[in-house]
């Protein structure tokens, strides 16, 4: 009996030690897992709170997204922009890009007519199912990539102007690492979902701003709500809805797949101020287009675009010392304008560095001086100031002819 209950009452304490033991060995670990994850995940979840709040004060729910000054590239708003992702038929953008400059540079014209391979003809997706005994000018070509992103105009149009859509797309690639795209690798000319087929939302806004800064004529294309080819026998509705309803829309280009979900890269211009909004990612299509206006809304009412000068526009009269001619005109060698935030106009103020003469022989076109624009104490801008005139150095020939030609027109007088 004795032994019994020193057995039970041995019992009772080892159970009731392993209980505390093993208590402590629970909290010990549950406090240590939860300091960790206190310290690693919710401190990360603050800091990416923050950084959300800090880079995306619009609140986007797309997974990247940009907002870019077209003249100047500057950026004015960014959302995960390097972040690598399938654009579908935003990859258009690159395609209708070499064509407007195989275009520029007289290699084809609008005019030219564009045969259908099979391969073309079998393309899936938005087309305007061409077939293999039908040509189309490449202007019809154009207007059917622009207004409703034909996969089957697109390879049309790259074997017309490479041979095959492998040269093709080498060519895409080629002149993405030019402009400096790293985020990309084009593995189509259509979008068409591909592995490997990527890009971010800074490299299209890139593309975007080549396209439009330099070849502005597509615009011509992109602004096209709803036109017709074949006679009016087909009809062309845009895909890009902000060119009905977003007041100065320019373009550009929408994409979607069941993979990239909805892209747009969006283009807008008021008051002298160009905009380029790119979506990549966005849930719904409703979302990518309220979500690029809420960009270009954003973009109009925080900054505007102030004209620093205009081409040819006179800034002072300059003597010439031994030249034919007395004085030249100095003029700006360029349109410039500055964007800035909306308030800050008054706050531009300009340095001019022009000389009172200049010696003979002058050429038209040469800078003889320039001005430099602040904000506050930030340099901004610098635009040269050129001659307006060749003026020749003064010698015995042409003084004669110069003595000549007055002694003459006295005698006329």
């Amino acid at each position: 009996m004795y032994i019994k209950k020193f057995l039970l009452k041995t019992l009772y304490i080892f159970m009731g030690l392993s209980i505390i033991f093993n208590f402590n060995i629970i909290v010990f670990a549950v406090d240590d897992n939860y300091a960790w994850s206190t310290y690693n995940e919710s401190m990360e979840t603050s800091n990416n709170t923050s950084t959300a709040i800090n880079t995306n004060p619009l609140n986007l729910q797309s997974d990247s997204a940009i907002l870019i000054d077209q003249d100047s590239g500057q950026i004015l708003y960014e959302h995960n922009i390097h972040e690598q992702l399938r654009p579908a038929s935003v990859t258009k953008i690159m395609s209708i890009l070499l064509i407007m400059e195989a275009l520029d540079s007289d290699q084809i014209t609008l005019n030219d007519k564009v045969p259908c391979s099979e391969k073309a003809s079998s393309m899936g997706g938005s087309q305007i199912w061409l077939t293999t005994t039908e040509t189309l000018t490449v202007n019809e070509m154009l207007k059917c990539m622009c207004v409703v992103s034909a996969n089957d105009c697109t390879v049309a149009m790259a074997e017309y102007l490479c041979g095959s859509t492998e040269a093709f797309v080498d060519k895409m690639n080629q002149r993405a690492k030019e402009l400096g795209m790293n985020d990309t690798c084009f593995k189509n000319c259509h979008g068409i979902d591909e592995d490997g087929h990527v890009t971010s939302a800074y490299d299209i806004s890139i593309m975007s701003r080549e396209l439009l800064k330099n070849h502005s004529t597509i615009k011509n294309y992109t602004t096209i709500w709803m036109d017709s080819i074949r006679g009016g026998k087909s009809e062309l509705v845009n895909t890009n809805k902000l060119v009905r309803n977003y007041e100065g829309c320019t373009g550009l280009k929408t994409g979607s797949t069941s993979l990239a979900l909805y892209n747009l890269s969006a283009s807008a211009t008021r008051n002298n101020l160009n905009l380029i909004a790119v979506i990549m990612k966005a849930p719904t299509t409703a979302l990518r287009f309220s979500e690029a206006k809420a960009l270009l809304d954003y973009g109009f009412s925080n900054y505007s675009s102030t004209d620093l000068a205009t081409a040819n526009d006179i800034v002072k009269t300059v003597s010439v010392e031994k030249g034919v001619e007395n004085n030249i005109n100095a003029v700006f060698s360029e349109n410039r304008s500055c964007l800035i935030s909306k308030g800050q106009e008054s706050k531009i103020s300009q340095q001019v560095n022009i000389p009172d003469s200049i010696s003979a022989p002058i050429s038209k076109g040469q800078k003889i001086g320039e001005i430099n624009y602040y904000l506050d104490t930030n340099l901004v801008a610098t635009v040269d100031i050129v001659s307006d005139r060749d003026v020749g150095k003064n010698n015995f020939m042409n003084m004669s002819a110069f003595i000549i030609k007055r002694w003459f027109s006295l005698l006329r007088g």
